[in-house]
């Protein structure tokens, strides 16, 4: 993202290192906290730090910026809870139009977000128990009831779920209006608990998992016959099958199955139809590299193919560019992104690094802490070049010293024309010289003019290592694929806050 037209509110702060970095404009900080937000404590910042965060910038910005900016996170970035939280905010500080009810039935994709909308309005108001929530807000009861409105019987069964707030009582406090008779027959299910379950993985898997089996044996061979059954059916999808892989390789199906699966993962348009983030297959890639079945060579090469597949050429990528990608391995990286994933900040950067290497024909790849260090590594793997990177990160230290990145190019005088840095951003200098980036990137563009420096923000804390108002310095925030939709923006002159302006609620 190019945050240029904010000349007149970046201001100069501190980051959490204490080393000088530049206050962004509460539209770019609002973005840049929301596309990075996983709503859980990270190494600098508490999760409640972080809610608090979301909750002040979404007073300070304009209602209409707000209600597009959640809605762009959940159809472009595909995030779902970050979403829910910039809807609930907004409607408790907008009133006096119908702005909050039109962007909470665009927003809300699934059913089971309905309830979780719910759920944070609930732990925003501090009330307990659903009677609590009879003083909902009218434009978000308005937008629930327009959201009951697209979703068909087997798409509310399969998240009628046992929780704290169900969808009985969401279809109870929302009141919504059925636009047919079938529908009016589906509310009345959801009402009285009485919704047909679904045919799906988990309820076959479930019930098969409640009988009772004489032999080991007997049962091995009823969930191979069962997880083939699963993937004949077709009605495993695309994000069920990364997951469970390691349970279908356990199951032993016949190679024909495996076949089946390879297809479906390396299908190009199964993969965009898909839109899952990348990491996503560097968890799958990581669950079956361990097994020692004859078909786990197949599978981890299908999703090498299927991680290519996740994202288009690039524009401004031509084989003359030159391009250097910089890794931050410091220990603030290594955080992971959610409660239970075993991904980290730091495996999203080299996710995002290696797909860029994948994507451009002449590129430096290393990765920085203490030091930095070139690692070259061919480009057509992804997933395993990710790996070994992982492997290799003690070699550099845990600091933050990215403006070595560009103190070692200078010196061996290697020109690019992108540089590429996927960090936290809090960069510092451990050695006590306090060098910036800063002051590296001024040397650097004075010897090469036509470089340009792009700063991956993977954690949003509200801060850039570097003077944003400087020519050719852009800051992209996030971990979506749509990262690269992003670059193309800026290739062609456009701001990302202005594809978020452009959404239409």
């Amino acid at each position: 993202m190019r945050f240029n037209v904010f000349k007149a509110k970046e201001t100069e702060t501190l980051n959490h290192e204490g080393a000088l970095a530049w206050k962004l404009g509460p539209k770019a900080e609002l973005y840049a906290a929301t596309v990075t937000a996983s709503l859980q404590d990270s190494f600098y910042q508490t999760a409640t730090a972080r809610l608090e965060q979301l909750q002040v910038l979404v007073a300070q910005n304009e209602p209409e910026f707000v209600a597009k900016l959640a809605l762009y996170a959940r159809t472009h970035m595909h995030l779902r809870s970050v979403p829910l939280v910039l809807l609930v905010e907004l409607a408790l500080v907008h009133r006096g139009d119908n702005l909050v009810s039109r962007a909470v039935a665009q927003t809300l994709q699934r059913a089971d977000e309905i309830t979780e909308l719910l759920a944070y309005y609930q732990f925003r108001n501090g009330r307990t128990g659903t009677k609590k929530l009879h003083k909902l807000s009218k434009q978000l009861q308005r937008g629930i009831a327009m959201a009951f409105n697209r979703f068909d019987a087997y798409q509310f069964a399969k998240y009628n779920r046992e929780a704290e707030i169900k969808l009985r009582d969401a279809l109870f406090l929302a009141h919504p209006v059925p636009k047919d008779a079938q529908q009016q027959t589906i509310f009345n299910q959801i009402a009285t608990n009485t919704l047909p379950t679904p045919y799906t993985w988990e309820t076959e898997l479930s019930g098969l998992g409640q009988q009772q089996f004489d032999f080991a044996e007997e049962k091995a061979l009823a969930f191979c016959a069962k997880w083939e059954e699963l993937i004949d059916s077709g009605k495993l999808g695309y994000m069920a099958l990364l997951r469970n892989l390691r349970n279908i390789l356990e199951a032993e199906v016949s190679a024909a199955h495996i076949q089946k699966v390879c297809q479906t993962l390396a299908d190009p348009v199964a993969v965009q139809k898909a839109r899952q983030l990348p990491f996503r297959f560097l968890s799958a890639y990581r669950e079956v590299q361990v097994l020692k079945y004859p078909d786990t060579a197949r599978v981890l090469d299908a999703l090498e193919q299927a991680v290519q597949h996740s994202v288009r050429n690039l524009p401004g990528f031509s084989q003359e560019q030159k391009v250097v990608v910089a890794c931050d391995v410091s220990g603030s990286m290594q955080k992971s992104i959610s409660p239970k994933s075993k991904v980290q900040l730091y495996d999203i950067g080299l996710m995002l690094g290696m797909l860029l290497q994948h994507r451009c024909e002449r590129v430096v790849s290393g990765m920085f802490g203490d030091t930095w260090k070139v690692i070259n590594l061919p480009r057509g793997r992804v997933l395993a070049n990710v790996q070994e990177f992982h492997r290799r990160e003690g070699e550099v230290g845990y600091s933050t010293n990215g403006y070595l990145v560009l103190q070692n190019l200078r010196k061996c005088k290697v020109q690019a024309d992108k540089i590429m840095f996927f960090t936290d951003c809090q960069l510092w200098d451990n050695s006590g010289y306090q060098r910036s980036l800063t002051q590296e990137w001024k040397l650097y563009k004075a010897l090469y003019p036509s470089a340009r420096l792009y700063l991956f923000d993977l954690a949003g804390y509200g801060s850039s290592p570097l003077n944003l108002l400087q020519e050719d310095v852009f800051l992209i925030a996030g971990w979506s694929d749509k990262i690269f939709e992003v670059l193309q923006a800026i290739e062609n002159g456009a701001d990302a806050l202005e594809m978020v302006e452009k959404m239409e609620v």
